[in-house]
């Protein structure tokens, strides 16, 4: 099948990024298949952090034609051309935020009506996080000329078929085990955790710092954890979305946490991630709201149980007990109960490795059908 994929790819950085040069590397190896980056993908306004990777020194990366520019109509009828060119049997748009509707609504309706190319959309978040008042009506526009959809969560699902018309294809798909970065390579956990100055106990929470991840309430938890495990640390990994920085720290404060708190506010890089997953016991998300998470199945990669709110549709990639435990949204007692029942009780078991085998990037691309 010759397969035409639009999304970013290095050097953007991020979640959808990796996902999409991973999918395009399992594409390849049994269809034709042409990738369509972005030269620019976002207006400033948009993507508050940086939006390139500058400093992986192994970045996740594979041979794309960057034509698309958000701002430069032009570029859009190009990317037009080459998708009619390449005589695609099938389009795939990754689907990541409504501010790109009107580039998509064109590039659909064009190959919708001058080609016989099936249009799919792979749906990270049907609708944001931070929702405005337009955007279901940008994601109507956009969807209304694909044939079928890929969703990674049931709630989602729900969304879209309120969203598109009866007798579009949706299929339930899911967020595949993010094992790229999990090479093998040793990591020296009593050298990592001395660098760090973390304690013997090390709770994770990875990833952009966004008001929807809850991170205050896993904060605020920490003195209720450290009154029955003292030497507990919590690593914080990731950089600032928000403004709300000097918050955290004051919290931090406020707490007295400073000896218990590590925070790396930064970007990490590919090859560094391995390190704070490896030196971690555990990764805690407490999302209050959420459709899916691949920093979940970063962890799943390393072998690493995970605590989180079952919000969206990280209920459908958790199993209480399993491979972990399920925390109630917005509730320090619950958060702090379930740390120190993890430390206390915690043995791996052998369902979750037959849990998270359902997760393979082998499987997602069966789901790529026409």
């Amino acid at each position: 099948m010759k397969i035409t994929v639009i999304g970013p790819t290095h050097p953007y950085k991020g979640g959808i990024s990796h996902f999409t040069t991973i999918l395009v590397q399992y594409l390849r190896k049994i269809h034709n298949v042409d990738f369509i980056s972005w030269k620019r993908q976002y207006p400033a306004f948009l993507y508050p952090v940086e939006i390139k990777d500058t400093q992986s020194k192994k970045p996740i990366k594979t041979k794309a034609e960057f034509l698309l520019d958000f701002l430069n109509p032009v570029s859009w009828f190009q990317s037009f051309i080459q998708i009619r060119k390449n005589k695609s049997d099938l389009l795939i748009l990754t689907w990541v935020n409504p501010i790109q509707s009107p580039i998509y609504f064109i590039l659909c309706f064009l190959t919708k009506f001058f080609t016989e190319t099936k249009i799919l959309y792979i749906c990270h978040n049907v609708l944001p996080h931070e929702q405005s008042f337009y955007d279901e009506a940008l994601t109507k526009l956009a969807f209304s000329h694909a044939d079928l959809f890929i969703v990674h969560s049931r709630e989602d699902k729900i969304k879209l078929q309120r969203i598109v018309t009866r007798g579009k294809k949706i299929i339930l798909g899911f967020h595949p085990i993010y094992d790229v970065f999990n090479s093998g390579q040793k990591i020296n956990i009593q050298k990592v955790k001395k660098q760090l100055k973390l304690q013997k106990k090390v709770l994770l929470f990875f990833g952009y710092i966004r008001p929807y991840k809850g991170l205050k309430y896993l904060i605020q938890a920490m003195p209720d954890i450290l009154q029955r495990f003292p030497q507990t640390t919590l690593l914080i990994v990731g950089s600032f979305w928000s403004k709300d920085k000097k918050s955290y720290f004051d919290l931090i404060k406020n707490l007295q946490l400073e000896k218990n708190v590590v925070m790396i506010n930064k970007y990490i890089p590919n090859e560094e991630i391995a390190k704070y997953f490896t030196v971690a016991d555990v990764a805690v998300f407490p999302y209050t709201s959420a459709t899916q998470s691949g920093t979940i199945q970063i962890a799943y990669a390393f072998n690493k149980p995970v605590i989180s709110t079952a919000m969206g549709g990280l209920k459908d990639v958790m199993e209480d007990g399993v491979t972990g435990y399920i925390i109630k949204p917005k509730d320090t007692k619950d958060i702090a109960e379930k740390v120190k029942r993890f430390f206390a009780s915690w043995k791996p078991n052998r369902h979750f490795n037959k849990f998270k085998s359902q997760f393979t990037w082998e499987r997602y691309i069966e789901l790529i059908k026409i």
